[in-house]
């Protein structure tokens, strides 16, 4: 698929962040930050959203303020539309958020929430 429109982010991209020495402020999260690897995920994914739609629920939703860890996974289904779902780590169900219709280019996608901080798995 070659054209002007095509996805930009690729899964491969995403591993090469490892470790994150600059965090960008989350303006609506009552001070949550993310890193480098989840920049690169918003700007080349175009899924700011994403990154709203994980951190704006953590100062307000009880559950989600007590977890000290958080895997999120967004799963983008066939009819685009998709789930963004948090657990504890351990398949403990901690917040579920359907999406009617994504352009997300990506069929899934999974970051981790500690310490007041959004990152990529390949980042821990």
């Amino acid at each position: 698929m070659s054209s002007a429109t095509s996805p930009a982010l690729c899964a491969q991209d995403l591993t090469q962040f490892t470790g994150s020495q600059i965090f960008y402020r989350h303006a609506l999260s009552g001070g949550c930050v993310y890193s480098e690897g989840v920049q690169y995920l918003a700007e080349a994914g175009a899924a700011y959203w994403l990154l709203d739609a994980i951190l704006c629920p953590q100062p307000h939703h009880p559950v989600l303020r007590a977890a000290e860890f958080q895997v999120w996974t967004l799963t983008v289904h066939e009819d685009r539309s998709a789930s963004l779902t948090c657990t504890d780590g351990d398949d403990q169900q901690l917040y579920h958020h359907p999406i009617p219709w994504t352009d997300f280019p990506l069929d899934s996608v999974t970051l981790w929430f500690a310490d007041r901080t959004l990152y990529l798995p390949s980042e821990h």
